[in-house]
């Protein structure tokens, strides 16, 4: 099983947020810190701040913000979020045209596992993986 960038991005982006809770984060910088594409991380930001992890202020001096504490922000969420669906085979999909799919027992175990993955995911907050800002790179002020 592998995450998309776009869940990887997003949990980056929430991990930089909670790193600089004292500050606001730009995409841009965050881009920066990370060397990833400034476009593609654009995405993930509209999705966490409609999706409510992430708080856009605006204005000249703007930028974007934690909008739950770390705590609230189950990983499981997130990724239910940012992930485009679960379908590791084809039989957990709706196009599913497997002819052993009747009797296959592999579903069940593939299924089992799934939900061994995000229940993992949901016993932990992004409080549990924050950082500090000098992780990134970045110099505390004097």
């Amino acid at each position: 099983m592998r995450l998309t960038n776009f869940s990887d991005y997003a949990l980056r982006v929430l991990l930089y947020a909670a790193a600089r809770r004292n500050a606001l984060i730009t995409i841009e910088e965050t881009a920066q810190v990370y060397g990833i594409s400034r476009a593609h991380l654009m995405k993930v930001v509209n999705q966490l701040t409609r999706a409510g992890f992430l708080k856009a202020v605006r204005g000249r001096s703007g930028g974007l913000e934690l909008a739950r504490r770390p705590e609230k922000i189950s990983l499981g969420d997130v990724v239910r979020t940012t992930e485009p669906d679960f379908a590791l085979v084809e039989c957990f999909s709706p196009e599913n045209k497997c002819l052993i799919t009747p009797r296959c027992r592999l579903r069940g175990v593939l299924n089992e596992a799934l939900a061994a993955f995000i229940a993992t995911l949901d016993r932990y907050t992004l409080a549990d993986l924050v950082l500090r800002p000098e992780d990134f790179g970045i110099q505390p002020a004097a």
